[in-house]
């Protein structure tokens, strides 16, 4: 993902964290759904925008070919190359970002209300009329080429894939949506302008905005913006297969510790359950240090550094993993207490202790993610992704505290498998050894 280059701004842009937002729904003369939070007090507004399908768009035996054209948006439209677009983004002190992920193609731009008019023309106009120049595509080629070949000396980076690869047989999620050196080396101009096209579409859009700008402005901007692209784009993706089955697989990699990754089945972001699922994952493996296998796997044991889990969703799979590392004299033993872990949770559930404790938690420090123009329209676009109400902000901590013992244990005993359970150890663990 691009680095933002206006942080700066951001920081003295940033607004008092607020536990309810007043989300306003706004539809354009032309039909674009939009979620706005107002907020005139400061000249600058936050507009966020994703497309669902993403890296998992890409053509059999084009893989990269998303990231590729994403990467190139700003590199230059109309009569502007990449060095014209640049100067005149920032000449309106404006920043744009463009991302891509194996659900979404995703836009990020923040403008002062002084250049509003000049700086969506420009942004339009990258999307709408984007050069995707020769020179400029052999040369984001070469950095994303230098990327894959740095990802293949990252344990972490070759964890994933290798479960990812277990978990999706044939479907996109299977693999990486930056492609393969020789998948992207072969990438040409039309295979970028097919991506464009397949991912950059009406029928897929998401947009929310955040700052200085009523509904009343917002809608046209959303015309002009966004009324000349294509109607629809490629057909989405099928629901992923989940082919995961309980074990450990070893890849050999040289050094002295080892990267693993763990993980089976998931759970939906609709299931009624979801919320006592956050919860047993918050005890089990989050990002506190009171969490349990933090407890027991870093402080008892001194087995690692740092190890957590983690609930995991795309739009067509669900996982629910955790990742650590060890030196390789340790790794089984760690298995061991992680599997012993997952045992105890299914079986016994939590303390009422610990969830009031994950309660108190999760409803106090919910506002905080509201603390800015940016952060609020990157939520408001996420939340539409998933399908949550406008009012969910409102709403959401409600739900936690809704979650009770008897909740928690039943969830506990159906979502966490400790037979299920496959460990991707990358390094060269000692004592252990793949089991299929």
């Amino acid at each position: 993902m691009n680095m933002f280059k206006l942080a700066a701004l951001l920081v003295a842009f940033a607004l008092p964290a607020r536990a309810e937002i007043d989300i306003q729904t706004v539809t354009s003369p032309g039909g674009i759904t939009a979620w706005l939070v107002e907020e005139p007090g400061i000249p600058f507004t936050a507009l966020e925008i994703r497309f669902r399908g993403g890296t998992a768009l890409d053509m059999p035996g084009k893989r990269g070919a998303v990231n590729l054209m994403t990467a190139m948006i700003e590199e230059g439209t109309g009569d502007l190359d990449s060095v014209g677009f640049a100067r005149a983004r920032d000449s309106l002190a404006a920043s744009f970002s463009f991302s891509s992920d194996q659900d979404s193609v995703g836009v990020s731009a923040r403008f002062l209300t002084e250049n509003r008019d000049e700086a969506v023309d420009l942004l339009r106009r990258a999307l709408v009329e984007p050069r995707f120049d020769q020179d400029a595509l052999d040369r984001v080629r070469g950095q994303v080429l230098a990327g894959l070949r740095q990802d293949a000396k990252n344990p972490g980076t070759l964890a994933s894939r290798r479960l990812r690869e277990m978990a999706y047989g044939d479907h996109p999620y299977a693999s990486t949506g930056d492609g393969t050196e020789e998948s992207v080396t072969a990438l040409t101009r039309d295979d970028i302008l097919d991506a464009h096209r397949a991912s950059i579409a009406l029928d897929r859009i998401y947009v929310s905005a955040a700052g200085d700008i009523s509904a009343a402005e917002l809608g046209p901007l959303l015309d002009t913006l966004l009324g000349a692209l294509p109607a629809t784009g490629a057909p989405l993706p099928d629901r992923a297969p989940m082919a995961l089955t309980g074990g450990i697989t070893v890849q050999d990699f040289p050094g002295p510790q080892s990267t693993v990754i763990f993980g089976h089945q998931g759970i939906k972001r609709d299931d009624p359950d979801f919320f006592a699922a956050s919860i047993l994952n918050e005890i089990l493996g989050g990002g506190r240090f009171s969490a349990r296998l933090m407890s027991e796997v870093r402080d008892r044991r001194g087995l690692t550094y740092g190890i957590g889990s983690y609930l995991l969703g795309y739009d067509q799979a669900e996982l629910l993993m955790g990742q650590f590392s060890s030196a390789n004299g340790t790794v089984g033993q760690a298995i061991d207490v992680i599997r012993d872990e997952w045992r105890k949770i299914a079986t016994d559930g939590v303390t009422a202790a610990e969830l009031e404790n994950t309660k108190t938690y999760l409803t106090g420090n919910y506002p905080l993610r509201f603390d800015g123009n940016r952060p609020i329209a990157a939520m408001l676009v996420g939340m539409q992704m998933i399908g949550l109400a406008p009012d969910y902000p409102k709403t959401r901590n409600a739900k936690v505290e809704a979650v009770t013992m008897e909740d928690v244990a039943r969830v506990a005993a159906t979502l966490f498998r400790e037979a299920d359970l496959r460990f991707v150890v990358v390094g060269q663990p000692e004592g252990v050894g793949s089991t299929d």
